[in-house]
């Protein structure tokens, strides 16, 4: 009898570790399968206006590089083993989404004075989990325009929020908002001095509707800020006469903007055709009656 027992038992824990063998090796074989999902993350602060992340998700498949679209990202806070879930998006066709902070103030820090976001894909049936970490501090920026001697030039001074103190070495990009890319201006590259500030002079004859022109000024992609753009906006630009046609009813517009000869023409020799038939049809009628 207790030779039996033991042979039962041997017999189950061997089923038991067969069944899970396999269970585990089908899991593996199908999880191989699936493509590996690369997530980018680019953090981007415009002073006084909006705070939000560039995301974009792609993966190598049959050594192509393609877009993954309609895939849910979770974005997270995580600080001193803590986590806070911000929200979520929905990769578009060319696998971007745009995540907006709503309140900035929500965010914690961890205890190095740093944010830690993370970016998170929790996995479908073509692609596997993956996620994507974004560290940075909050950075300043306070740009101004001002006047010395008839020249005109952009000041602007680079802080560290956290700590309140000027950041030193960084370099900041002048340019001048444009509709396709912006013109920029001063030098390449132009680095903050030992108190944190730029000085840029802005040449004559910039261009501008009416006069006024919107200059950026950028960190771009720091390692330790990431993207972070304060705009000033000053009259001092060569006015020129706005002679866009986007609001009129052109050849070349919108939908919504078509020409009203467009709209009233067909609309005239369609209603003229279904008249001539329809009388036609009276008429035929009234023969066949007679």
């Amino acid at each position: 009898m207790k030779n039996q027992l033991n042979f039962r038992y041997v017999f189950l824990t061997l089923l038991s570790v067969f069944l899970f063998t396999s269970l585990t090796q089908e899991i593996q074989a199908q999880d191989i399968k699936k493509n590996k999902v690369r997530l980018k993350a680019d953090y981007v602060k415009i002073m006084d206006e909006e705070v939000y992340f560039d995301l974009k998700a792609s993966s190598k498949i049959d050594k192509k590089n393609v877009d993954v679209a309609n895939i849910e990202l979770t974005i997270s806070n995580e600080f001193d083993d803590e986590g806070i879930k911000l929200g979520s998006v929905t990769t578009n066709m060319n696998g971007e989404s745009r995540f907006v902070i709503k309140d900035f103030n929500t965010l914690k820090l961890d205890s190095t004075n740093t944010f830690n976001i993370v970016v998170s894909f929790k996995g479908n049936d073509k692609f596997k989990r993956a996620s994507k970490s974004i560290n940075f501090r909050d950075a300043l920026i306070k740009a101004e325009l001002v006047t010395k001697d008839s020249i005109n030039y952009i000041t602007a001074t680079l802080i560290d929020k956290n700590t309140d103190s000027v950041i030193v070495g960084e370099s900041l990009n002048v340019q001048v908002q444009r509709l396709f890319m912006p013109f920029k201006i001063g030098e390449e590259f132009n680095s903050t001095d030992e108190n944190g500030s730029i000085i840029v002079p802005i040449e004559d004859g910039i261009p501008g509707v009416d006069g006024n022109l919107t200059f950026e000024v950028v960190l771009n992609d720091s390692d330790d800020y990431g993207t972070v753009k304060a705009l000033v906006k000053a009259p001092i630009g060569i006015p020129i006469v706005d002679e866009s046609t986007f609001d009129q009813r052109t050849m070349w517009s919108p939908r919504s903007k078509t020409p009203i000869f467009i709209l009233i023409l067909p609309n005239v020799l369609t209603f003229g055709m279904w008249f001539i038939i329809i009388y036609l049809i009276i008429k035929l009628f009234k023969i066949a009656k007679s």
